[in-house]
């Protein structure tokens, strides 16, 4: 069995895409240090189907994931499509070093690979891989994932509870790990790029009674790639 790595989908030259059924195992990683991953939705689907699409304006589905981690809305849009999905294969959050692993089954088409889950905490930043080809040719692959920003909320790092969850209300809904700050004055109050981009990261502080974010840089600070994926083509 042959391994290949594929960095981005944009440098998938190796083999042919599949467009028959297929069998796959696959890894996810988180590769922070203090972020989690929200519930992932994982699929297979055709080449006229996207979760995402950078630098265009972000559905409401993906605004829900973005900025609450709700995927039961693109679960029902996919399901419109025929997708083979895999939803919530860790069982909850994906914290930082975190791994799930899963199978999926692909249908006779269904040769692209989507992955979204929000990153938390975060406004409406979230992990993603889009359409990406599933090679034909049987083997191991691994796939580098960036953040991306929603576009739909301003950053503004302050952690506010279940009043940031819903889409549209500003805030972070939560800090999974419990090392987050209070009181912040807030980095930004609107968002100047309104479509799909890579995020910026967490700027953070190291003032967690104040000053301007309720995010430790210390902790929640990143750079891309935040996830590995490996996928195993049977």
């Amino acid at each position: 069995m042959k391994t290949k790595q594929l960095i981005t989908a944009g440098l998938f030259s190796l083999c042919s895409v599949s467009a028959s059924a297929q069998e796959l195992t696959i890894t996810v990683t988180n590769l922070t240090q203090g972020m989690h991953f929200t519930p992932l939705i994982v699929a297979a689907h055709d080449e006229n189907a996207s979760m995402f699409t950078v630098t265009t304006e972000a559905s409401a589905e993906l605004i829900a994931i973005a900025e609450g981690g709700d995927i039961s809305g693109m679960s029902t849009l996919l399901a419109t499509v025929n997708a083979d999905v895999v939803e919530n294969p860790a069982g909850g959050l994906l914290a930082g070093a975190g791994t799930t692993e899963m199978n999926l089954s692909t249908a006779d088409g269904n040769q692209m690979l989507s992955i979204t889950a929000m990153m938390l905490p975060t406004n409406d930043g979230f992990v993603g891989l889009d359409s990406w080809p599933i090679p034909s040719e049987a083997g191991t692959y691994t796939i580098l994932l960036n953040a991306y920003d929603a576009g739909s909320e301003a950053n503004d790092e302050l952690v506010v509870g279940d009043a940031g969850g819903p889409p549209g209300n500003p805030g972070i809904p939560a800090a999974p790990g419990g090392n987050a700050g209070a009181n912040g004055t807030g980095i930004v109050d609107s968002q100047t790029n309104g479509n799909v981009h890579i995020h910026r990261g967490a700027l953070g502080d190291d003032d967690l009674e104040g000053r301007q974010s309720d995010l430790d840089s210390r902790i929640h600070r990143w750079l891309n790639p935040v996830a590995k994926v490996t996928v195993v083509v049977e």
